[in-house]
């Protein structure tokens, strides 16, 4: 990321400056061109950030159980248990 953005924003807000040839001036030109601008807000609309709040407020790390039956059966019912919250917080 090159710097913060607002839900609803155009821009991001930084006001730094960069130097050239650095990994973030790179991205900052590359996200200037329309096509790139537009996919990389996408990323605000998809999962990314169901994952990073069930790490984070769930404290969700690692899979107790092992198997793959026995993981997808624990990932669902972390899953039920995320959207019961979200559900229960929103009343």
């Amino acid at each position: 990321a090159t710097g913060r953005q607002k839900h609803g924003t155009k821009a991001a807000t930084t006001k730094r400056k960069l130097k050239s040839g650095t990994l973030v001036a790179r991205m900052s030109t590359k996200l200037k061109r329309a096509g790139y601008r537009s996919r990389y807000r996408l990323r605000k609309q998809i999962v990314e950030p169901v994952f990073g709040q069930i790490k984070q407020a769930r404290g969700f790390r690692q899979f107790l159980l092992r198997s793959i039956d026995k993981v997808k059966a624990e990932w669902a019912m972390i899953c039920i248990a995320h959207n019961l919250a979200k559900l229960a917080a929103a009343r």
